[in-house]
């Protein structure tokens, strides 16, 4: 095996695989990751998550909305992914749980057992669509967009936020290596090169 395949899966920045360099990699850093569920009929539920927590949310199937400081994904009917990479207000999780709650809705905080990286350029949709049934090119998977399938065999979300070729891929952390180990055997016959971390977007 030549080195440079030896190091397929490896983490460190830099690149590997073929010669070329159609693909790129970084860790996609969270500073929270909440999920909220309710029924958003209820009037009330989506006053209090933008009065609250300072986000609009989407209601149309597989879309986002977003801010400076949150991203919200839907993830179903009743259920809402809210990211931040910094600063935001998903912050005091205990209270502001204890406050959804009491009024019908549920509250859990994610942050610690998410991972995301980011993967970009000319192959980005090609490399995804190795592991995923899923279409990444436009206009299948548009800007905006977000979706829920498998990468391999593990459960995955996956958000296009805007039209540039890069995709957010979002896994459990306890599954993180195998979908690394994934993503970097589908994108070496055309290189890549993973990045230093950069926040979530």
């Amino acid at each position: 095996m030549a080195e440079h395949d030896a190091a397929i899966g490896a983490t460190q920045p830099g690149h590997y695989g073929a010669s070329g360099s159609d693909v790129t990699f970084a860790v996609a850093t969270i500073a929270a990751a909440w999920n909220v569920q309710s029924d958003p009929s209820r009037a009330t539920f989506a006053d209090n998550v933008r009065q609250s927590l300072g986000i609009v949310l989407p209601v149309v199937p597989n879309t986002i909305t977003k801010t400076d400081a949150v991203s919200a994904l839907w993830l179903g009917p009743t259920s809402w992914l809210l990211v931040a990479a910094g600063a935001s207000r998903l912050v005091d999780f205990n209270a502001r749980r204890d406050a959804f709650n009491a009024t019908g809705s549920a509250l859990f905080d994610l942050s610690a057992s998410r991972v995301a990286w980011t993967i970009a350029g000319a192959h980005a949709a090609t490399v995804l669509a190795k592991g995923c049934p899923l279409d990444f090119h436009p206009p299948a998977f548009a800007a905006g967009t977000c979706a829920q399938s498998v990468l391999g065999h593990v459960n995955t979300l996956f958000v296009r936020a805007d039209e540039a070729p890069e995709f957010t891929v979002m896994v459990e952390r306890s599954y993180a290596r195998d979908v690394w180990q994934t993503l970097c055997v589908s994108a070496a016959q055309y290189g890549y090169d993973i990045l230093p971390p950069a926040p979530y977007r």
